[in-house]
């Protein structure tokens, strides 16, 4: 942006003034002698009004033909406008086209998804996307800002690991110079090692699943948030669980409320956000399930229609805690009540919108991690560093992972998570 350009978000303070404005012409329509250009920069839209009377002819003539998302320069003097969502327009004095748009491909007719999908590069420029990808970006801040106010250190984990952390059967295998790596599917195993170190501490960035599934609620490549506590049994990690969502969900309603109008999101539900929320246990959920009719059984791992039955009863978020040991990663630790059971938990959101954090208690003995290990048929040299930590001053301890994704599928109150990253990763997708 040029040193005297002033942004549409900050037109309302410029009222009266003749100003410079630098964007792309989002739309464009013709009344005769006057033209209304649409001009978004990326943090609004605005309209500039050309009056053909009270300009000279070869500006008039560039406002009355310059085309779909051509890049321009716009000088002209700010008005109130109380009707206009930016709550001012542009008396237009003149018009630059910087770099001439030509057959821009998406068009204001109806296109499928995989049209969009291909094109989106471009498709991030519609007020819709851009709306979601803004909210993105105050949930991803909100994240930090609640976790870093609440003493956790950010320890960011790495991307090459050699050891799979949630499962063998969806790691992405690559060469690490003479050796063999995997796409991280978890910070998981490293932030236990920081929150030795730190107390608390927390890993942001993405992660990998090879899973051949091609749900509406499924990414290949996606973007996780998982803080880690030393001290903390399950019961402590609910509570940190519900006040972060409660947090975060509060910083979007405060900061992203015109957005989230522009995606027609009723906001009532996310209003009801307020801790503590409801706790029902896995073998309460399974038997709710077999009561309204659902063949589910007892030992199964939630399905994404298991879960909309279940978010069917209630308004806010709920916990779903103590699954079946088996369909939990290794390092859950066992309900000492139970051992078939694990002491986790998931969060699901209501409307339909099911699992956005999982989370539970950490093994902390040496001897039963030992055990579980060789029970998932892992490699235990791969794990020694891991192990470590059980020898050296081991604690009970806790922790969980939310994706972005998923929470901002629910938070956007849209149908599929593609939707809520700039370049989604999908089964049959790596372009563009």
């Amino acid at each position: 942006m040029s040193r005297n350009a002033t942004r549409i978000g900050a037109l309302r303070e410029r009222i009266g003034d003749e100003i410079l404005l630098e964007g792309w012409l989002y739309n464009r329509r013709s009344s005769g002698k006057l033209e209304f250009l649409l001009v978004r920069d990326g943090s609004g839209i605005v309209q500039c009004v050309a009056v053909k009377a009270e300009l000279p002819e070869g500006v008039f003539a560039r406002c009355a033909t310059v085309t779909q998302e051509s890049s321009v320069r716009v000088t002209g003097v700010v008005r109130e406008d109380k009707r206009a969502p930016s709550g001012v327009e542009i008396s237009l004095r003149d018009i630059e086209i910087v770099g001439a748009s030509t057959d821009f491909p998406i068009t204001p007719k109806e296109h499928g998804p995989s049209f969009l999908l291909d094109q989106r590069h471009l498709w991030i420029r519609s007020q819709r996307q851009a709306a979601v990808l803004k909210i993105r970006h105050t949930l991803v801040q909100a994240c930090r800002d609640w976790l870093d106010a609440d003493g956790f250190i950010l320890a960011d984990a790495p991307i090459f690991t050699p050891s799979a952390c949630e499962g063998t059967t969806t790691l992405f295998e690559t060469q690490y110079f003479d050796e063999k790596a995997y796409l991280t599917q978890s910070g998981q195993l490293y932030n236990e090692a920081t929150a030795m170190a730190f107390g608390r501490s927390y890993c942001f960035g993405p992660t990998f699943r090879a899973e051949k599934s091609k749900t509406r609620r499924h990414l290949i490549e996606f973007w996780m948030v998982e803080p880690e506590v030393a001290f903390a049994t399950l019961d402590d990690v609910m509570v940190l669980i519900e006040r972060f969502v409660e947090g975060i969900v509060g910083r979007v309603l405060e900061k992203r409320r015109e957005e989230l109008k522009i995606l027609e999101r009723d906001v009532a539900p996310l209003e009801r956000v307020r801790a503590p929320f409801p706790r029902v246990s896995y073998d309460d959920s399974a038997r709710l399930l077999r009561g309204k009719g659902v063949p589910f059984e007892w030992g199964n791992d939630f399905g994404a229609t298991d879960e909309t039955v279940l978010t069917e009863g209630y308004d806010r978020p709920f916990f779903v805690h103590r699954f079946p040991a088996a369909v939990k990663a290794f390092y859950m630790k066992r309900d000492p009540g139970d051992d078939r059971l694990s002491l986790s938990c998931d969060l699901l959101a209501p409307e339909g919108y099911g699992e956005i954090v999982g989370g539970g208690e950490r093994e902390d003995s040496l001897d039963r991690l030992v055990e579980r290990i060789h029970e998932h048929k892992l490699p235990l040299d791969a794990f020694q560093w891991y192990l470590d930590l059980r020898r050296y001053g081991s604690v009970p301890h806790s922790g969980f992972g939310m994706g972005i994704e998923r929470t901002l599928t629910w938070l956007c109150g849209i149908e599929h998570l593609r939707e809520t990253i700039p370049f989604p990763r999908m089964l049959n997708r790596l372009r563009p």
